[in-house]
C-alpha cells in the first residue's frame, strides 16, 4: 500500500532514497479520505468566504496548525494561494498534536482529512474539499463551492514492486476490485469517511500523474525538502 505523500511529497523531501516512486507498478485504488476546514466553535465565521475575509482583516492573519510534508500540508498552501487567505503557519511534529491544540483553541484552523474530531463535531466544519457533496455531511458545501476546481483528497492505493509481471497485476486488481465491490466492505468504509472506487491499473497510473501534477507546484512552493 502507497499514500498520496509517497507520490508527491517525498520525492522531493527526501530525493535520496534507495528506490524511486516510478518504478513501483500500480495495480488498484483503495480508497481517500477529502480534506476538511474547520476552526474552533468561537471563530466568529460560518463559511469559507467568512474566513477568507476574516484572515484578511486581522493583523498577521490567523493561524493555522499544520503538520509539516503530508497532504494536510499541501492542501493548506493550495487553499491559500487559490483563496488569497491571510494565514500564518504553526508547525507540529505529528497530527495529533496539532489537532489538540486547535480543539484546546490554542490554534483556530485546521485543515485535515475527514474523520475523527473533525467529523464528530469538535470543530466548526466549514468546507469539504471533495468533487461532491459528502452524504454524511450533506449541509456542509465543498470548497469548490467557493473556489471552483479545488479539490484535495488524501488516498491509498495498492502498487507492486517493479517487475511484476502483468498477469499478477491484472490478477491482483480483479481481486482488489472485487473486494472493494461488496456491501459490507463499502459500508465500513463509509463509516470511517472512506470512500472508493475501481480503477484499472492504466486508471491508477493516470489518477498518480494527475495528483503529481497537482501537488508538484506546490510541494516547491512550501519547500518540502530534506530537513
Amino acid at each position: 500500500m502507497a499514500i498520496a505523500s509517497t507520490f508527491t511529497a517525498l520525492p522531493q523531501s527526501q530525493p535520496d532514497l534507495p528506490f524511486k516512486v516510478t518504478e513501483f507498478v500500480p495495480i488498484g485504488f483503495v480508497g481517500e479520505v477529502p480534506m476538511a476546514i474547520a476552526t474552533v466553535p468561537a471563530l466568529p465565521v460560518n463559511s469559507l468566504p467568512e474566513l477568507i475575509a476574516y484572515s484578511k482583516g486581522q493583523s498577521g492573519g490567523l493561524n493555522v496548525a499544520i503538520t509539516r510534508g503530508g497532504v494536510p500540508h499541501m492542501s493548506t498552501e493550495l487553499f491559500r494561494r487559490r483563496s488569497g487567505a491571510d494565514l500564518t503557519y504553526v508547525f507540529y511534529p505529528g497530527s495529533s498534536q496539532a489537532m489538540s491544540d486547535v480543539i484546546s483553541g490554542r490554534v483556530p484552523i485546521i485543515v485535515d482529512g475527514l474523520g475523527g474530531p473533525i467529523a464528530a463535531g469538535q470543530l466548526k466544519l466549514l468546507a469539504i474539499a471533495s468533487a461532491e457533496r459528502v452524504a454524511l455531511h450533506s449541509d456542509i458545501p465543498t470548497v469548490a463551492e467557493t473556489l471552483p476546481g479545488f479539490v484535495a483528497t488524501g488516498w491509498v492505493v495498492l502498487v507492486a514492486p517493479p517487475g511484476t509481471s502483468a498477469d499478477a497485476v491484472k490478477k491482483i486488481s480483479d481481486d482488489l476490485n472485487a473486494v472493494l465491490a461488496r456491501a459490507e466492505v463499502r459500508q465500513k468504509l463509509n463509516a470511517l469517511g472512506v470512500s472508493t472506487r475501481q480503477m484499472s491499473p492504466q486508471q491508477l497510473s493516470e489518477f498518480i500523474h494527475r495528483e503529481q501534477e497537482l501537488w508538484n507546484p506546490v510541494v516547491k512552493q512550501i519547500g518540502i525538502a530534506a530537513q
